[in-house]
């Protein structure tokens, strides 16, 4: 990991009861899963690439200690611009505007360690910074921060690309599929 994303403080809560090591679970989705128990289940998810001066916001995830943009599950009756804003200030206490739709994908069906199967509808939006130092906030990053675009360290290739569909301020937003039967 590059020198740059060492030495950021640690933050971690605890975990919902039977949700060892995993990320916080909205309610809604607890009482879902009482019904339907490990069955593939469908959900929003809303991923904000936040930028500031050039440099773009990640995190590192608790659970699994990957470096991503900041992410959650949209809540019911909730706008997914405004679950991205919610996220970045509940999981890293910054403020941030939307500022365009850059991608939305299916993402491929997630096993979690309890057996919980998710089939998520990933929407990713370009933001902009506007207060807040980050730090973890929440518990769910244990470290977090501004990082040069050339030096972001472990970060997926997936992520990459949502950074890099995200970078310009002005281009279309991306999808895939939708294309006609033949």
């Amino acid at each position: 990991m590059p020198s740059s994303l060492r030495g950021v403080s640690d933050g971690r809560a605890p975990h919902p009861r039977g949700y060892a090591q995993s990320m916080a679970t909205p309610e809604f989705v607890l009482q879902l899963r009482e019904h339907i128990g490990h069955a593939p289940l469908p959900l929003v998810g809303a991923t904000a690439i936040v930028f500031r001066d050039e440099k773009v916001l990640l995190g590192k995830r608790a659970d699994n200690g990957s470096w991503q943009a900041i992410a959650g599950i949209v809540e019911p009756g909730e706008e997914p611009a405004d679950a991205a804003v919610r996220e970045c200030l509940e999981e890293a206490g910054v403020v941030v505007s939307v500022d365009r739709l850059a991608l939305v994908q299916r993402m491929p069906r997630v096993t979690h360690v309890n057996g919980d199967q998710v089939d998520y509808m990933d929407i990713v939006f370009r933001c902009s910074w506007v207060s807040g130092e980050p730090h973890p906030a929440d518990g769910e990053l244990t470290q977090v921060g501004f990082y040069d675009l050339a030096d972001m360290g472990e970060i997926s290739a997936e992520h990459r690309r949502k950074i890099a569909l995200a970078v310009a301020e002005d281009d279309a937003a991306h999808f895939r599929g939708g294309r006609a039967p033949r």
